[in-house]
């Protein structure tokens, strides 16, 4: 009796650090899954395959492809998430280099780089991918930003600061363009701030 109603509790009713522990594993395996075959080639029925457990809990967890590479970009970029509202902590005529500073520290960085670079590869090859990937750096990230600072055009803002940041780190880290990759980071820094501070901040 025991042998099998044990299984039968595990299957109906997880605990929540179960739950965690499930959903954790299952967007590690997809990040990996989207590095290594982008985000055409990844499937939720592989990624479910490779994380040990049915496409049902992938989808329960997650939803669609869309959203577990959105889930995926997430966490990525969690530290930028929750460091935002710091920002626009001191003079405003700074928020562009604490902004790019705080991005570029996540480039640098080998532990963050990894799971990024596994992103961007996928947004980089895919429309869809790199629509999630816009989104939650423009919305989630940027837009909150201008929004505090109360200026016009948030939208337009947003997109083009997205764009000078992306578009470096696309660059220096995924394409890795002479000169741009071997340039020392700080150096980068100096010349990009000053334009994601013109996007943010100027009339």
């Amino acid at each position: 009796m025991t042998d099998t109603a044990a299984p039968r509790r595990g299957r109906g009713r997880r605990t929540r650090s179960e739950a965690a522990d499930t959903r954790a594993r299952i967007l590690a395996v997809a990040r990996e899954e989207f590095s290594e075959r982008g985000y055409e080639k990844t499937s939720v029925r592989g990624i479910a395959k490779a994380a040990g457990v049915d496409s049902a809990l992938v989808h329960h967890y997650f939803g669609t492809k869309e959203q577990i590479f959105e889930a995926a970009v997430e966490v990525a970029f969690a530290p930028a998430f929750e460091a935002r509202d710091t920002l626009l902590e001191g003079p405003l005529d700074g928020v562009g280099e604490r902004l790019t500073r705080m991005i570029f520290g996540l480039w640098e960085n080998p532990v963050t780089r990894a799971p990024l670079l596994a992103i961007v590869r996928s947004a980089v090859n895919n429309e869809s991918a790199a629509a999630v990937f816009r989104k939650l750096i423009a919305a989630q990230l940027l837009r909150r930003i201008v929004e505090q600072l109360d200026l016009p055009d948030a939208d337009l803002r947003t997109e083009l600061a997205a764009a000078q940041l992306v578009g470096v780190a696309m660059l220096r880290y995924v394409i890795k363009i002479e000169p741009i990759a071997s340039t020392d980071a700080e150096r980068i820094i100096q010349r990009v701030a000053p334009v994601v501070q013109g996007h943010l901040t100027n009339p």
